[in-house]
């Protein structure tokens, strides 16, 4: 799967992202999450960074982008500003979480691969069998990933 991030949607996850991609923390995880018709969920389960201020909307940050297919956005508990490692790519238009959850970036090509992963066998939203991101790679295309702000 390809991605495009909009650091001019939501700059702070953005650079979160980025910060555990060149940790290589998501190399070796996996979607531990998949619900067909909704999200791929993945991430680092282990060790994660601070939480960060969700930039989205019901938390006062101007994020207008909508969770169609293939949009990229931090997954967080119940806490608006509880987002550290976590994301998941939408499968399926879903507007309920729209200006409640930071999407930052969406697929450019692999949707059939975010296919492919949805339709996998679950047990309780978690593959039966393991789905592996065996690596990560960014094409800055200038991007100067800035320092994370954490919550405080």
């Amino acid at each position: 799967m390809s991605l495009q991030l909009f650091p001019e949607v939501a700059l702070n996850t953005v650079n979160n992202y980025l910060s555990y991609v060149t940790e290589e923390a998501y190399t070796s995880n996996g979607f531990h999450r998949i619900i067909e018709g909704f999200m791929i969920q993945g991430g680092s389960l282990s060790n994660p960074n601070l939480p960060i201020n969700g930039d989205f909307l019901s938390n006062g940050f101007d994020n207008r982008l909508s969770h169609d297919r293939g949009v990229i956005s931090m997954a967080r508990t119940t806490v608006n500003n509880s987002a550290t490692s976590q994301f998941f790519i939408v499968h399926k238009r879903s507007s309920f979480l729209d200006g409640n959850y930071a999407g930052f970036g969406g697929l450019i090509s692999g949707f059939n691969v975010l296919d492919q992963i949805a339709q996998v066998s679950t047990r309780n939203d978690v593959p039966v069998n393991k789905v592996i991101i065996e690596s990560i790679s960014v094409d800055l295309k200038g991007h100067v990933v800035e320092e994370v702000v954490y919550v405080e």
